[in-house]
């Protein structure tokens, strides 16, 4: 068996599924259509962005009758179809595409140039019987980390939900990385998108403990129909961007670790508009407004802030045991967004 690796554009690919030159296995690959249009969408936005995805594999052989080379799809099969249906004009961007609404003759000439140029990165196995291949991949995935379970959440649902966190973090993407709320790592292992998708369980749940089967659940429930998008929009797109604009203050310091943070955004959001069966627990009702002012805010927040990382428990103890044991418990969070909602309203000037 020998692999080359190779880059074939997306024009060249498109005219080898035209005329058969490139067929699915389907010994390897899965039935066509699996993906909804918002992963379409997603995907063919990645390329128009130029941004690379995973490598695609292809098997080649010689078909001695015609005596020209053969090549099957041994993984891949997805992304290659959607790229060649959306040079055919199949399908129309929806909103997870920064060019919704277009199809591919919609596109000015110098994108439609760059979708049909995109190098495509291919490993081609050659001179290869089927348990090779098989034993390929077998081994491959030997040295491959346990998808934990924001991975599995983004691996298994396509639909409308999981394509709102996406572009979610593709526009608030900077705090969360600048700001060292999660680390290059987590980020890589997709905490990110459980960040987002537990502040959506907020919205719906009020403050509540997460778990995995709970965070599944949103998946499920908004896969098809997220009918409560401009709600998750208002609210959370709107806070974190409130935040992006008008709090670089905490930029540095402990607000920004990660269980902090998110009672932060809690916190933000009740104080505006109230989360479900919140106000009985932190004892507060919504103001209608984020903060009472900027400064008198800051102020009280970067006290809060001081007193966890130095562990100074004179004056507000509460708040930094709660803060410094981190955790997502219910208890735990109830405490620290009810410090953070004060803060916020210039109790601490």
């Amino acid at each position: 068996m020998r692999i080359e690796e190779a880059h074939y554009s997306i024009i060249e690919i498109a005219e080898w599924v035209r005329s058969r030159e490139l067929t699915v296995n389907k010994e390897y690959q899965r039935a066509a259509g699996l993906w909804p249009k918002t992963a379409k969408s997603y995907f063919i936005d990645t390329i128009l962005k130029g941004f690379p995805f995973p490598k695609i594999y292809f098997h080649e052989k010689v078909d001695k009758e015609r005596r020209r080379p053969k090549r099957e799809i041994v993984d891949g099969q997805q992304r290659i179809m959607t790229m060649v249906e959306f040079l055919d004009n199949e399908f129309v961007l929806s909103n997870t595409s920064e060019f919704e609404g277009q199809s591919f003759n919609d596109l000015d000439e110098a994108l439609q140039e760059s979708f049909c140029t995109y190098p495509v990165s291919i490993d081609v196995i050659r001179n290869a019987e089927r348990t090779e291949i098989l034993e390929m991949f077998r081994r491959m995935n030997a040295y491959t980390l346990p998808l934990n379970d924001a991975e599995k959440r983004q691996s298994n649902f396509f639909g409308e939900f999981k394509s709102w966190v996406n572009k979610t973090l593709d526009e608030f993407s900077s705090i969360i990385v600048n700001w060292h709320v999660l680390s290059s790592r987590q980020i890589l292992r997709m905490l990110d998108a459980e960040l987002i998708t537990d502040l959506a369980l907020a919205i719906e749940d009020g403050i509540v403990s997460t778990s995995p089967a709970k965070l599944r659940a949103i998946y499920e429930h908004y896969d098809v129909d997220f009918n409560s998008r401009g709600i998750f929009d208002e609210r959370i797109a709107g806070t974190l961007a409130f935040i992006r604009n008008e709090m670089s203050f905490i930029a540095g310091t402990h607000l920004t670790k990660t269980h902090v943070f998110f009672s932060l955004v809690c916190a933000l959001i009740h104080n505006r508009w109230g989360l479900p069966d919140a106000q009985g627990s932190l004892g507060l009702a919504p103001t209608g407004e984020y903060w009472s002012s900027r400064e008198d805010a800051s102020t009280g927040l970067l006290k809060l802030a001081s007193a966890h990382e130095e562990k100074d428990i004179t004056q507000f103890g509460e708040y930094v045991a709660a803060a410094s044991e981190g955790g997502n418990r219910a208890n735990q969070r109830i405490v620290r967004t009810a410090w953070l909602c004060r803060a916020l309203r210039g109790e601490f000037v």
